[in-house]
Order: C-alpha cells, then structure tokens, then sequence
C-alpha cells in the first residue's frame, strides 16, 4: 500500500512532545493485554499504553514488515481514506484519565477541511503507523505516564529485552535452527497467526543481524 506524504504538524503541535513506536511486550497489569511502548521522538522517556492482543498483531506485524495475504481491518481504513484523498495529518494523545489515554485523528480532505475525530490510541498508532503520520502528546501526560530508560539505551533509541522481547525470552524458539523458524514463518503467515509470526521474524531478524 503506498504512504501519505505528510505536511510538517509541528506548527499545529508547538509545546507538545513527539512520540515514536518502539516495540510490543506483554502487559505485566493485565491478563491477556499487551504493552505497547511510545518512546519520546528525542529524548529518553518511555510511555506504556495498554492494548488488546488483536490491536497488538496489527501493531506487530506492521513494525515487522510481514505483509498479510488479506488485508487486516487498519490497513483497509488506511486504503479507504487514501482512495478517497483524505489524508491523516497526525495523532494526538491528547488525556490520560483513570488509566485511559484519549487520542485524536486530525484529517484533512482533499478541500483542505479539517475532521477531528476520537479514536481509541491503540486504533490510531495503528493507522498512524500506516500511513507515516506522526503521534504527539503533551508534556504534561509525558510526565505523568512516562518512565526514563537507562542512559545507554535511551542514546541509542533501542528497546530492552526486558521491555520489548520478553514472549522470545520466556520460549524456546531461540533454541531452533533458522531454517526451522523460517518454515513457522511461512505456516504462521498462511494460517494468518500474524502475531506469532511477528514474534518468530522478530528472532529471525535478531540473528541475522
């Protein structure tokens, strides 16, 4: 599917902070949810958002590059809205109330009229993520919600193990041939479990470097 080009939003956002998908975990809170985690675009702060597990495969196999063979409900919106020239000028997460973080989509027809709807934040990332639109929030939720990595990693910009890979840790997979992983790749792909195939391509990546 072909991306949006985007307009520079920093005007619109001035003062507010831009964020950047760092990678899925599972959530230590609650059973049967996934972590995602929002890192700060430049700086060292980590934000851990709740969401569901169907919200975290389209999340996953997006930041994988695993093209479905049908696409998943988030790539069909992205396609829909490019196909009638509406474009998604940006996400704002714009409150954090009772453990809930309220965004925004900000879209802009091919008039210039400018549509601002709610949207749960797992929904939008994962259609900003689709069509290259940046995530802001405010420094106020940044410093509410957010946590500092250590030095190190936060130069670096990478995810931890402990954050980011904790489902590869706690298998064995790391333990089978490449060759093997591959094969689970391909029968994961076709069987579309695309959230075990972003965990397998994700090892497979690893090793290779």
């Amino acid at each position: 599917m072909a991306n949006y080009p985007h307009n520079d939003t920093n005007g619109r956002h001035s003062g507010h902070i831009r964020l950047r998908v760092l990678g899925i975990s599972y959530s230590q809170i609650q059973s049967g949810a996934y972590a995602l985690i929002l890192a700060q675009a430049d700086g060292p702060y980590r934000i851990p958002v709740v969401v569901g597990s169907a919200e975290a495969q389209s999340i996953a196999i997006k930041m994988e590059g695993i093209i479905p063979p049908r696409p998943m409900t988030h790539d069909l919106f992205a396609s829909l809205a490019q196909a009638f020239g509406i474009e998604l000028q940006d996400v704002f997460i714009h409150k954090f109330e009772e453990g809930i973080f309220s965004s925004e989509l900000t879209f802009i027809d091919r008039t210039g009229k400018e549509v601002i709807l709610d949207a749960r934040t797992s929904d939008a990332i994962a259609i900003a993520m689709r069509t290259n639109s940046p995530i802001w929030t405010t420094p106020e939720i940044l410093e509410e919600t957010g946590f500092i990595m250590e030095i190190k990693e936060a130069e670096n910009m990478l995810p931890s193990d402990e954050d980011i890979e904790q489902s590869l840790i706690e298998t064995d997979m790391d333990k089978l041939p490449t060759e093997k992983l591959e094969e689970m790749l391909a029968k994961c792909i076709e069987n579309e479990e695309y959230e075990e195939a972003a965990k397998i391509k994700g090892l497979i990546s690893k090793r290779k470097g």
